[in-house]
């Protein structure tokens, strides 16, 4: 089984960005631990700022791999391009935020790419990220 961890924009920052929403961790330490705790399973990183990136990622893996795990970061709530690539594509897609997006500002109630996901995990930390490659292996 084939899975990417998809990240949007600032999510490289994780670990140093607003550690009281996102934690101290950094997201490549906690990768690390995910690929440990998920041995059976192939995952591969990617993360871009570049909206144009995430959209041939997903084009490049989306016929070919059995699942994408996509915090889109601040693309979840402006970009109907990255809800037209999800849905051009097979596999399925769980969208992970770290925060509850929906505690914070009202601009970040909106997701314009979770209509098109398979489902969407929020508020759990960077646990969001296990709970959707659970979700996705089943």
């Amino acid at each position: 089984m084939k899975i990417l961890v998809l990240n949007g924009p600032n999510i490289n920052l994780v670990g140093k960005r607003e550690p009281g929403i996102y934690g101290a961790k950094n997201i490549e330490e906690y990768f690390r631990e995910l690929a440990e705790r998920f041995p059976q399973v192939e995952l591969i990183y990617y993360q871009s700022n570049v909206e144009g990136e995430l959209i041939n990622k997903i084009h490049e893996v989306g016929f070919c791999y059995d699942g994408i795990v996509f915090n889109a970061g601040a693309y979840t709530h402006t970009s109907i391009a990255l809800h037209d690539a999800i849905k051009a594509v097979n596999c399925p897609v769980v969208e992970v935020h770290i925060s509850n997006v929906m505690q914070r500002e009202d601009f970040r109630h909106v997701s314009m790419i979770g209509p098109a996901c398979k489902g969407t995990i929020m508020g759990f930390g960077l646990d969001s990220y296990r709970l959707a490659i659970e979700a996705l292996i089943g």
